[in-house]
């Protein structure tokens, strides 16, 4: 399995039950999140129906507009109120696509919480395993958690034995701008034609 099918995969298990009240507790809200991740991936809904479900939950649960922030990197420093705008509707659109999309044909993912460590008042560490079976490899999945709002804990980062995907998309996004003449607005042209 592609390292970067495996990462949109795991992020799959974030989303999946929009009507399901979740634990505040980090290490339980991962393992409740993923638990019921099974049961929808198993599910007989139709791939539309369970897309539906992930873009609701992924709203609920990820921290889309931190993501998308970290994922400017050094160019947020320079960017507009206008332009921060255009950039959340279009980070948005281009996150509920690419993760929706490719994820809905998994099955039977069972995931191990490990531990949890505190950082900061601001975020906890989950550290878990995705379980081997005939098909994949055991892959150790540490969960960033945003805690700031310990009501509302919300998902930051996701790190696949030890590849950020934050940081992979702050790298990508750095690379369209950069290549561009340091053009924001090339990074919004790419992301308008990804959600096309």
């Amino acid at each position: 399995m592609k390292i970067k099918n495996l990462i949109l995969f795991v992020f799959f298990l974030i989303f999946s039950f929009s009507h399901v009240t979740f634990s505040k507790e980090p290490g339980k809200f991962i393992k409740e999140i993923t638990s019921a991740a099974s049961s929808i991936l198993d599910s007989e809904d139709t791939k539309e129906d369970k897309i539906l479900k992930l873009k609701k939950i992924a709203e609920n649960s990820v921290d889309i507009i931190g993501i998308g922030l970290y994922s400017l990197g050094k160019h947020r420093k320079t960017i507009s109120s206008d332009q921060k705008k255009t950039y959340n509707k279009l980070f948005r659109e281009y996150f509920l696509k690419s993760f929706s999309n490719r994820l809905v044909d998994y099955s039977d993912p069972k995931i191990e919480i490990q531990s949890e460590e505190k950082v900061s008042d601001k975020y906890t560490i989950v550290r878990s395993l995705l379980v081997a079976t005939d098909k994949r490899p055991e892959v150790k999945l540490d969960w960033r958690v945003y805690t700031k709002d310990p009501k509302n804990p919300l998902i930051r980062d996701l790190v696949i034995e030890g590849l950020s995907l934050a940081r992979t998309q702050k790298e990508e996004f750095n690379s369209i701008i950069v290549s561009n003449n340091n053009s924001l607005d090339a990074l919004f042209n790419n992301l308008r034609e990804f959600t096309k």
